[in-house]
């Protein structure tokens, strides 16, 4: 007992000090980071997203693939789906079945269109943004000239002697599946929980493939089910429904299946007792999990996994230390293996680790985002002719709801080249102008006005404030930097080749436009920095370095290689690399035997 107490505290240890990046704001109030924990196992990549209490501008909602329980779609794609109604990030929600079942409970405004799972942790949420996971059963009931009978599922074909109750949300029709009979109920209301439902039969059909009418629902049973159908549900009749919760749980809209539970009152659950088997929570892998602190701002964790020497990933229980390091005083686990995933505004963020990428899922849990956005822009432009960072990207804004909305373009030298001030605008995505077009001319009759001017060097920034017609105000500012220092990057060869006793450079050049202090790097391909070959300060003009191939006199290994030139000036840090080239390690030559003395 005491060695694995010992060995649960240094995996603790080892998992609290991650080497992270600098958070990237995503949208207001909204940040990412990428870090890499350290284990005795092997690295583990884990992608880290926190967000405000999901409340005003802000829900914690779960989606569904392609709007129907059949069927999968990818993270990513949901997103670009929506995005016209939000600005999403998120992961990977519940476990599902073939077909794209999901296992567990899907609830969208108080509207359940999957039930829960009793001997799994659903994950619900309040309209005042406060995460709920527990257990939850699912009961059913329903009546028509008899007495009160068993609804034994929703949106699901039913068992031997079973009946289960088909919504729009199931998708066109009910399945293909002898031996049925279905009442075809309409209207129909939402199948809220612990409510009365009812509606009239007007028609009934046998053998599946039943149609599913908008604003209503179809009753499938089979067996004897089937038999107390029809003699208890003639059309004409008033059939009351009943979907029940057990407990109720009371306040939630909101809710996906998912488990085990992680994190409870600040703890780490080790055996939370749910169905599951150890080989779906012992070993090291990809990982997907949602938590929350104290305060009501959530976490988004996923884990990378089964890429040895990339990510190892983690169990089950390492993850709910990671939430529990990372603040959460409540959390639960989410489907995981090929299936985690995180996405924001329909761009992968994690490494998924199926072959083909990204695997399409039954649903998803997005931190939604109703207010004003505008994308990242590219951090630094050099429009001096070299062909790398020319051009600013686009500068753009959202607006998801009706707002008035006020813009301005700020110049480094404090001028404001565009503004709109309280202007109207629907939803939509509206441009901004970069470089800032002159104004039209007064008179009508008056030539063009002339092409824009190369954009002065310096930060800019633009800034869009919106209050929406529910008078939420929301504002977000993207900055961006002029800077014409470092351009004409070259190198002297496309490959070094390397060998034990000989000696090779490759040199790299690259033009100053004014005096930096200088500092040059060896980086992998992937970024990753192996060595400072200079650090100095440096006049404007061109400038030169060499590399050996050599780290504190070792041969680096072969594979593909840049030269980083960082360079910090009165307009701040500017990066620049060259192309990639290649590092070859040759065989040492092998020395022929001394020939015998004849």
């Amino acid at each position: 007992m005491l060695r694995k107490l010992l060995i649960s505290g240094l995996l603790a240890v080892v998992l609290a000090a991650p080497a992270a990046a600098k958070p990237t704001v995503l949208m207001p109030g909204v940040t990412y980071e990428k870090g890499v924990q350290f284990t005795p196992h092997g690295p583990v990549a884990i992608h880290i997203v926190r967000g405000p209490r999901p409340t005003g501008l802000y829900a914690l909602r779960p989606t569904l693939s392609n709007e129907a329980i059949q069927g999968t779609e990818r993270v990513t794609s949901m997103q670009k789906r929506l995005s016209p109604a939000a600005t999403m990030v998120g992961v990977n929600g519940d476990f599902y079945a073939a077909g794209g079942r999901p296992s567990g409970v899907l609830m969208r405004d108080g509207v359940v269109e999957s039930p829960p799972y009793g001997d799994r942790s659903s994950l619900g949420i309040a309209p005042e943004g406060a995460i709920d996971v527990r257990r939850v059963e699912f009961f059913g009931t329903w009546r028509g000239l008899g007495q009160r009978r068993t609804l034994n599922d929703l949106n699901q074909a039913p068992g031997p002697n079973g009946i289960s109750l088909f919504t729009p949300s199931y998708g066109q029709t009910t399945p293909q599946q002898a031996g049925t009979i279905a009442a075809i109920i309409a209207p129909f209301p939402p199948t809220v929980p612990n409510t009365d439902l009812a509606g009239p039969v007007v028609g009934i059909a046998g053998g599946g493939r039943t149609a599913i009418p908008q604003g209503g629902a179809v009753l499938v049973a089979r067996g004897t089910a089937a038999q107390r159908l029809v003699e208890e549900a003639p059309v004409g009749t008033t059939l009351a429904l009943r979907i029940i919760f057990r407990p109720e749980w009371t306040g939630v809209t909101q809710a996906v299946g998912g488990g085990p539970v992680l994190v409870r009152n600040g703890g780490p659950v080790f055996r939370a007792q749910e169905a599951f088997t150890s080989s779906q929570l012992a070993p090291r892998a990809p990982r997907t999990a949602v938590g929350q602190r104290t305060d009501g701002s959530l976490i988004m964790v996923v884990t990378d996994g089964r890429r040895p020497g990339y990510s190892v990933g983690m169990s089950n229980f390492e993850l709910a230390q990671t939430l529990v390091r990372l603040g959460a005083v409540t959390g639960s686990g989410l489907d995981g293996g090929g299936s985690s995933s995180l996405a924001f505004d329909g761009k992968l963020l994690s490494r998924p680790s199926d072959r083909g990428g990204e695997r399409p899922v039954s649903n998803a849990l997005q931190l939604a985002y109703y207010g004003v956005y505008a994308p990242a822009v590219t951090p630094v432009i050099s429009p001096n002719g070299d062909g790398v960072d020319e051009r600013q990207q686009a500068l753009t804004y959202k607006v998801v709801r009706p707002s008035v909305v006020t813009t301005t373009l700020t110049a480094p030298d404090g001028t404001v080249p565009f503004a709109e001030t309280e202007v109207p605008k629907t939803p939509g995505t509206y441009p901004v102008a970069f470089p800032p077009a002159p104004p039209p001319p007064a008179d009508p009759a008056a030539p063009p006005p002339p092409p824009p001017a190369a954009p002065a060097e310096g930060r800019w920034q633009l800034a869009v404030r919106a209050t929406d017609d529910q008078g939420q105000a929301s504002q977000v500012v993207q900055s961006f930097t002029v800077n014409n220092t470092l351009g004409f990057t070259a190198l002297s060869r496309r490959s070094l080749v390397l060998r034990p006793q000989g000696k090779a450079t490759i040199s790299a050049g690259i033009t100053l436009t004014r005096a930096a202090r200088m500092v040059v790097t060896v980086e992998t391909a992937g970024g990753i920095k192996i060595s400072t070959i200079a650090a100095r300060a440096v006049p404007a003009g061109r400038y030169r370095v060499s590399w050996t191939g050599r780290v504190k006199r070792s041969l680096v290994y072969g594979g593909m290689y840049r030269i980083r030139f960082r360079a910090n000036t009165e307009l701040g840090i500017v990066e620049l690399a060259t192309k990639p080239f290649r590092v070859i390690r040759a065989a040492p030559v092998k020395k022929k035997p001394a020939k015998p003395d004849s």
